[in-house]
């Protein structure tokens, strides 16, 4: 009897390149992190906001100059500034363009630019640090403090012997003393929280506030309580070559680089304390060094342009609408912002109600309070 059939058998070996290709296992399918290509998204396009912020403040440097009771054309301005700069230049204009394009309104711009970016990045600072959307940076009693100072120059003649500069050093003088008695104040509870912080400043700010309206009154002058009004509602007609604008620009500068050397911190303290503990970070140490920085840059612009409001409780929040929460992105995002914003509100003041100049301040809070009343409705409106 034959055997059965056997059944056929596969020939390929191990060694037969079909089996080898077989063997070795599909790669396996490149996954993208969409989270990672959202981040790096949102930082390209940080980064051309901000150079796009950049372009347009450095534009409306030269823009403004021209803008005033006397329109310079952007070419002459542009000119003029080239020739106290050194660059090669024809001198086609005349005396009185020079004077009013150099002297006047070249400072006066360059301070607005520092006035609003210190006040914008200040109040983003602060908004961080006491957890409050509401907060600017004039919460710390700075603006009370610093009209103090200026209706004693103005009205008695404190410092007269500082000449021209009586009124802006003591203003300055009296801004860092504000801020150093809210700290005093804010730290005698031993912890320097975010709600000490709050209510010391609020307390010293009405005090001087109070302080400031008892010089007006006692004062028999009716020209000087006219000038200390004016400068309580903020100008930038103070705007000169000196010191005082190397210190507004300077504050400006050294703000916006040691809160960016900060932005982690400033995150971690708008997260809530609890966070910024379980990061490394010390809250009450963290808000001390921040808070001399902010009070810093809020008595250098309130010195040099008197207490414009709104500029640092508004531009922090569009900054935030363009540019995202980070600190990293928001603090440089606000400062060019604000001093975009104040840059053109000066313009506007200067010649909306010739031949008189509308002071800043005025400007500044219309277009503010509108703001502040959407951005209360949005924060408590009734989710749906």
């Amino acid at each position: 009897m034959s055997a059965p059939p056997r059944p056929p058998q596969d020939r390929t070996d191990a060694s037969s390149p079909r089996s080898a290709a077989a063997s070795v296992p599909a790669p396996a399918p490149v996954l993208v992190d969409a989270d990672l290509l959202g981040v790096r998204a949102r930082a390209r396009r940080s980064v051309l906001l901000l150079l796009l912020l950049g372009v347009l403040t450095a534009v409306s440097l030269l823009l403004c100059v021209g803008i005033g009771p006397v329109p310079i054309p952007a070419g002459t301005t542009v000119q003029v500034i080239a020739h106290h700069l050194g660059l090669p230049s024809t001198v086609t204009w005349e005396a009185s363009t020079d004077s009013i394009v150099w002297a006047v309104r070249v400072p006066r711009v360059l301070m607005g630019a520092a006035v609003g970016a210190c006040l914008a990045l200040s109040g983003a600072a602060l908004q961080a640090m006491v957890r409050n959307m509401l907060a600017d940076p004039y919460i710390l009693g700075v603006s009370g403090g610093a009209s103090t100072g200026a209706a004693a120059a103005i009205l008695f003649g404190v410092g007269a012997a500082l000449g021209d500069y009586a009124q802006s050093v003591l203003a300055f003088t009296g801004a860092l003393g504000a801020a150093l008695l809210v700290f005093v104040i804010a730290r005698a509870g031993g912890r320097v929280t975010s709600l000490r912080l709050l209510l010391s400043g609020v307390a010293v700010g009405y005090a001087l506030t109070a302080l400031t309206n008892l010089l007006i009154f006692s004062s028999d002058s009716a020209e000087g309580s006219r000038s200390v009004m004016f400068w309580m509602l903020g100008s930038l007609s103070l705007g000169r070559w000196n010191a005082f604008l190397a210190i507004a620009i300077g504050a400006a500068l050294v703000g916006t680089l040691v809160m960016l050397a900060g932005a982690r911190i400033l995150d971690a303290l708008s997260a809530g304390d609890e966070i910024a503990h379980g990061l490394g970070i010390h809250p009450d140490r963290a808000r001390v060094g921040f808070l001399l920085v902010v009070s810093l840059c809020t008595a250098a612009a309130v010195a040099g342009a008197g207490a414009i409001g709104f500029v640092g409780l508004v531009i922090p929040h569009l900054a935030r609408r363009l540019v995202g929460a980070r600190h990293r992105v928001l603090i440089p995002a606000s400062a060019l912002l604000g001093a975009l914003f104040l840059l053109w509100a000066d313009a506007v003041a200067r010649v909306v109600m010739q031949p008189r100049e509308l002071p800043i301040g005025v400007l500044t809070a219309a277009i503010g309070a509108p703001f502040l009343l959407i951005l209360v409705r949005r924060l408590y409106a009734p989710e749906h």
